[in-house]
């Protein structure tokens, strides 16, 4: 007879692989570094789903014909085509798309779902990966500077519910990632340029020294200048693998989640504008909004957080929109940013670059005082 008086919880560790990859041609010359992700199994070639973003379709469409080519592949299906931006993920036609694709075409959880396209569509397309069968091989070609430096290589999937961001998910660590520089060249100059406010984000967390070489360089990026761009993406993908692979805490078990500093404000306003705002555009302005508070109320220097203005405006990014009023409106993202996160409010800030705190309250006539600062500068 088992002894139920003793407690029998048992501490184990789940081993996970993550597959990053740089390319700069992946549908042409470096083809291959795609195909050796891709196992083949005893029954037979690797089982694909291609899903392409469709303003991507011309990449989309030749990588299908390779992969359609490769013998050790079975393309199950021709090339899928969806919406991107954050609209595909405000509720479940695109989760229910994807799930039905899956069904159709009998994948299981040794297949592959490639999936090319920005940030909020990988999410879309990752949450179904993630559910089907409790987990199909996802991997993720970003086409956005935002996805290559930060949320390609995380391990979350989500959509938007209750017009809250990313309020349905799950944890899901990718098979792969494959960062392929070409696509960047598709980008307008406001996808570009928002796209790095979550290098600077991971600098100001991570590495003064990278923080003040970004600092250096923000015309360099601001006018693409490919050298430039290219190693500043790159260093920040690393941050934030190194963070995700060695900090951890990859599933945020814990209460803090410094990755998502500046993101309280962030994810408050992208829909308060309709999503209008990107969410690089809406991280940057938190970024500026949690630099200043951290200035008033938390020691951090003052002439950083005027470099990080400064970085940020020249890189190609305003740092106001006018649904930051009324203010009242904007800290509720305080509350559904304890919800989303569970237990108490816990908020990163800052006392010096590369010196992140965990504060769990925030004052709040501080809070207006930094905003109204920031309008006073940015508005």
């Amino acid at each position: 007879m088992p002894d139920l008086s003793k407690n029998n919880d048992r501490s184990f560790a789940v081993p996970f692989v993550h597959r990053l990859r740089v390319t700069n041609d992946v549908a042409g010359r470096d083809f291959d570094a795609l195909q050796n992700l891709l196992e083949c199994g005893e029954a037979g070639p690797a089982r694909v789903l291609l899903i392409g973003e469709s303003v991507l379709e011309p990449i989309a469409q030749r990588l299908s014909s390779r992969l359609a080519a490769a013998p050790e592949v079975d393309l199950v299906t021709p090339l899928t085509m969806v919406d991107g931006g954050e609209a595909i993920k405000n509720g479940e036609s695109m989760l229910r798309q994807m799930l039905d694709k899956i069904n159709q075409y009998g994948l299981d959880r040794r297949s592959y779902i490639i999936a090319v396209g920005g940030g909020a569509m990988l999410d879309a397309v990752g949450f179904a990966a993630a559910i089907a069968h409790r987990g199909i091989r996802l991997i993720r070609i970003p086409s956005t500077v935002l996805a290559q430096a930060d949320s390609g290589v995380g391990v979350k999937n989500a959509i938007n519910y209750f017009e809250k961001k990313n309020w349905i998910g799950t944890f899901a660590v990718p098979w792969a990632v494959v960062n392929d520089m070409s696509i960047l060249s598709t980008l307008p100059n406001r996808d570009f340029h928002s796209g790095f406010s979550e290098a600077v984000k991971v600098a100001l967390l991570k590495d003064r020294s990278q923080f003040l070489w970004l600092c250096d360089r923000a015309q360099l990026i601001h006018d693409r200048e490919t050298a430039t761009t290219q190693k500043a993406i790159h260093q920040s993908c690393l941050s934030h693998l190194d963070h995700i692979t060695e900090g951890g805490d990859p599933f945020e078990m814990l209460e803090a989640r410094p990755l998502d500093f500046g993101h309280w404000s962030a994810h408050r306003l992208e829909p308060l504008t309709q999503y209008s705002l990107r969410h690089g555009e809406a991280v940057a302005i938190g970024v500026a909004i949690d630099c200043l508070y951290s200035v008033k109320k938390h020691g951090f220097p003052a002439a950083d957080a005027d470099r990080v203005i400064h970085c940020l405006t020249t890189m190609g990014m305003k740092l106001w929109h006018d649904s930051i009023h009324p203010i009242d409106r904007l800290l509720q993202g305080l509350e559904e940013f304890r919800q989303h996160l569970g237990g108490r409010l816990t908020i990163t800030m800052l006392k010096a670059v590369g010196e992140p705190i965990n504060v769990h309250e925030i004052d709040s006539d501080a809070m207006r005082e930094a905003i109204e600062t920031l309008a006073s500068r940015c508005s």
